[in-house]
This record gives structure tokens, sequence and C-alpha cells, in this order.
């Protein structure tokens, strides 16, 4: 079980907006500037176990694993999307930061909620609105990749 505030974002949350590029940004620790095109203060406000909420094409634009890997770091445990970029999806599976696919999720939690995620029973609970949603059953394999702590582990564990 994860559980943690949520911080909503809306649709085509991309891999520039996760996390940008450019001369503002040249040398920057990327966790400093998670989100910070679209919440400049967003790496300051979460903590350990938060949650991001998002609507769709989460992660969409580069293939960059620096925006999976960012908001690990940065504390977050997962990652709840309406929909998810393909190539996004498939790296945060690697680095084992759960990215969980629940259509109509930003009707369901809000800015600040307090949710609770079981990965095993697909169901977010809202513990500020006292509803629960569910999400995607997650693979088998994807769980296995999780429940390891990412691919890496993952394959050195079954070898």
């Amino acid at each position: 079980m994860m559980r943690g505030t949520a911080y909503v974002f809306g649709d085509e949350i991309n891999t520039d907006i996760i996390t940008p590029r450019g001369s503002d940004y040249v040398g920057a620790d990327l966790t400093d500037i998670l989100m910070s095109p679209v919440r400049p203060n967003f790496a300051a406000e979460v903590d350990e176990g938060d949650i991001i909420v998002a609507g769709e094409h989460f992660g969409s634009g580069s293939s960059r694993e620096t925006a999976p890997r960012a908001i690990q770091e940065a504390g977050i445990s997962a990652v709840v999307a309406e929909s998810f970029a393909r190539i996004y999806y498939r790296n945060s599976v690697n680095i084992g930061l759960p990215a969980l696919t629940c259509p109509g999720v930003t009707e369901h939690v809000s800015e600040e909620d307090e949710i609770e995620i079981g990965l095993g029973n697909g169901v977010i609970q809202n513990h500020t609105t006292g509803r629960d949603v569910e999400f995607e059953p997650l693979d088998d394999v994807v769980q296995s990749i999780y429940d390891a702590g990412g691919l890496f582990k993952y394959y050195h564990a079954t070898k």
C-alpha cells in the first residue's frame, strides 16, 4: 500500500514539463525543477510518498528517462493518470515507479486529497472523500517488476 497527498495535474503533461530543458535550467538538479513550468515550487511542496494524479497522455514528448527518474527521486511513490504515453509508461516500469492507468481519476481525486493505492487489489481509496476508484489491473510481470524495485533488480532476482 502507498499512501500520500495527491498533487493533481491536467492533460498533456509532457516530458518538457516534467523535466524542463533549456538555458534557464542548465546545471539545475532535475528534482529541483520538476514540473516547474506549471508549478514552480513543486519539488519543495512534495513529501516522501506523495502521489501525482494526472489527466490524459501523461509523459508524452521525448523518450527522456529522466522524467520518471526525477519524479521517483523527488519521493513521489506513484503516478496515477487517465492515460500515459507508452514510452513514459515503459520507462516508469523499468525503474520501478508505479504508473497506474485509471480513466476518470481526475473526477474522483482533487488536489491535496489523502489517497491510498493498493497495487494488489487495484483500488485507490480517497480518505478525504471516502470514495474508492479502481484502476486497470497490473499484468503479473509488471507487478513483479514493481515488487522487485525495477527491471534491473527483477532481472537479477530471476537469474
